[in-house]
């Protein structure tokens, strides 16, 4: 359906859907199900990886010579597109914010920050007291006046090329769900990104089912008009109806004092999918956003005849910068 786009293979797809039975069980509430973006191989997987697979040959198509991207210190952004370059041959400069407020080493050392440097990238850490796009502007400015032909991915890969990745997700779903009959979806939603693709797919493709997003990062009113705005740039390269602001449906409570800050919820979810299903989440992202989905059971949010598809976004590698948080 998406033909008329340049893209590479870099990812394993369609990936699985799964039934959390044992989870599913212990809530007594709706079936819930997974689609394990964690699995798309990709640097150990993530859903980065759909979005490379668009942003890249955009890359190739503009001559770059080096791409350069911005994220937190334990970016799956940023280790993703580190191993994309390599895999494609580009170099790839990794500017990184940090966002705790007191990160012990191992957080600013370990987990995709070791993964970002042995896939070859070039990390640079931004100084606290400037603003992580001014100074990446600053860097490839400098790049270009020297005649590299210098390539910028947004954090997350979110703008209306790599969203292309989620327009096809939500293509796997619908495939899949004679079999599943899926009522909801549930995901991580941050940079934008992910949650666009998946509403630009919904009026492409003609579909129903309800978009839910987790905020990791900004509160409710800002993530709306950043989905919407991301959204509606992708409607507009896929020429197809734009959507409805009302359509843009986010849940802010589970962000805690921040974002990357662990909060009791996400530790209570990543210790249940591991203990219950020998799944792995992680801190930042799906983490928080399964956090979302125990609240909303628990809160009666959806029937016993609901079907949920939780979308694992991936990020498992920065669970050990995270061990303090345990």
């Amino acid at each position: 359906m998406l033909e008329k786009f340049e893209r590479i293979k870099l990812g394993h797809f369609p990936t699985p859907i799964e039934h959390l039975k044992n989870i599913s069980k212990y809530l007594g509430g709706p079936n819930i199900f997974i689609k394990r973006d964690d699995c798309t191989g990709l640097a150990t997987g993530g859903n980065k990886t759909r979005k490379l697979e668009f942003l890249i040959p955009d890359a190739i198509k503009n001559k770059a010579e080096l791409v350069v991207t911005v994220g937190a210190v334990q970016s799956n952004h940023a280790r993703q597109t580190a191993a994309a370059c390599t895999l494609m041959g580009l170099k790839c400069l990794i500017i990184l914010e940090q966002r705790l407020k007191d990160p012990p080493e191992a957080y600013m050392k370990s987990g995709n920050v070791f993964l970002d440097k042995l896939f070859g990238a070039d990390v640079k850490i931004c100084p606290k007291n400037e603003d992580v796009l001014e100074y990446s502007e600053k860097l490839i400015k400098n790049l270009k006046s020297k005649g590299t032909n210098v390539y910028f991915i947004p954090g997350g890969g979110s703008n209306s090329v790599g969203a292309l990745g989620y327009v096809e997700c939500l293509n796997e779903i619908i495939k899949d769900n004679k079999k599943y009959n899926i009522t909801q979806i549930i995901h991580a939603t941050g940079s934008s990104g992910t949650q666009a693709g998946l509403l630009a797919g919904k009026k492409y493709f003609n579909c129903n089912i309800p978009v839910i997003g987790i905020c990791v990062r900004h509160k409710k009113d800002t993530q709306v008009d950043k989905v919407y705005n991301e959204t509606k740039k992708t409607c507009e390269k896929l020429q197809c109806k734009i959507l409805d602001k009302s359509d843009v449906i986010v849940y802010d409570e589970y962000i805690g004092s921040g974002y990357g800050e662990p909060t009791e919820g996400m530790i209570e979810a990543t210790n249940l999918l591991a203990k219950k299903e020998a799944i792995l989440l992680d801190p930042v992202y799906s983490g928080k956003a399964f956090a979302g989905l125990i609240d909303l059971v628990r809160k009666k949010k959806f029937t016993k005849n609901d079907n949920i598809l939780f979308i694992h976004t991936g990020g498992a590698v920065s669970l050990s910068a995270y061990e303090w948080a345990f």
